[in-house]
């Protein structure tokens, strides 16, 4: 059996697409087609269902899948037993981020990792709408919503702690509200998709639903609009801590802090093997961000 072929099924497997699978290992859409036609010819069974716009895995092979995984995982541990192959990440690294988390923390993080990793390209893609990861062939997701697809592995990266903030200005023109109650009075500014802000009470949760004033579906984007004094909003440490820093932003209501039970994760197919790209840059992102995160 070609370890070559089992290396291309199993990138077919993971991006749903034997032309980019075949790209990723250089083979034209023509040579990689005929590769997997030859494995199927092989096993005398079919791998793989074909439509014109992607492939998906047959229920042999589905159940082929891991075992291919672990040939070549074999193949990779017996190499390194005698010193050879390359354990250097490399290929192609496909991400997928929130648009203002990615622009704020990855793309910086980016520069040292390249550098560090040279022989990695990196696709990155940015956008504030859950994708699907088999369908667009990311090999890492960075989220911070609830995960809905059991199919998917999710590793932690920090807490995403959110607060409600005002600028200077904004307070010393229309006060400081003293209890969640007094939001009430005040302009907000909400994140599409929020329905209720929830602050810890004495004994139970208090939730308060936003109201009117302005509502945009971009994190960067409220915190601006903040900044030049519209109004109260609720923002992620992530992307307000440089304003707070500079004294562009103050926080709201300190004393009754807002629930926080969601957090950033990094998030991969759990049908897929561990790639060393993807473990190396969990690893480092992990580490850039930090145990305490360096925007708290």
């Amino acid at each position: 059996m070609n370890i070559a072929h089992l290396k291309l099924f199993t990138r077919i497997a993971a991006t749903n697409n034997i032309s980019l699978a075949g790209k990723e290992l250089g083979l034209s859409a023509a040579v990689a087609s005929a590769h997997i036609n030859k494995l199927e010819e092989t096993l005398e069974t079919q791998l793989l269902y074909r439509t014109t716009r992607k492939v998906a895995l047959t229920e042999e092979g589905l159940a082929f899948l891991p075992h291919a995984e672990s040939v070549l995982e074999s193949v990779e541990v017996a190499k390194a037993a005698i010193g050879a192959g390359s354990h250097t990440p490399q290929g192609i690294l496909r991400i997928t981020a929130p648009a203002s988390f990615g622009r704020m923390h990855i793309v910086p993080a980016l520069v040292e990792f390249t550098q560090r990793y040279p022989a990695l390209k990196i696709d990155l893609r940015l956008s504030d709408s859950i994708v699907d990861m088999v369908e667009g062939g990311f090999d890492v997701a960075i989220r911070n919503a609830a995960l809905s697809d059991s199919s998917l592995i999710a590793s932690k990266l920090a807490s995403d702690t959110r607060i409600l903030c005002a600028s200077p200005e904004y307070i010393a023109k229309h006060g400081m509200p003293n209890s969640v109650e007094q939001l009430s009075a005040h302009p907000l500014i909400n994140l599409t998709g929020i329905e209720h802000w929830v602050f810890e009470g004495a004994t139970e949760h208090i939730k308060f639903k936003p109201i009117g004033g302005l509502q945009i579906d971009n994190g960067e984007a409220i915190r601006d609009a903040c900044i030049r004094g519209m109004g109260i909003t609720l923002c992620s440490m992530w992307c307000a801590y440089q304003a707070l820093q500079e004294g562009k932003l103050v926080q709201v209501l300190k004393e009754v802090p807002l629930v926080n039970d969601t957090a950033l994760w990094a998030v991969y197919p759990s049908s897929r093997m561990l790639a060393p790209k993807v473990r190396v840059f969990i690893d480092y992102l992990k580490a850039y961000i930090g145990d305490v995160p360096y925007w708290d």
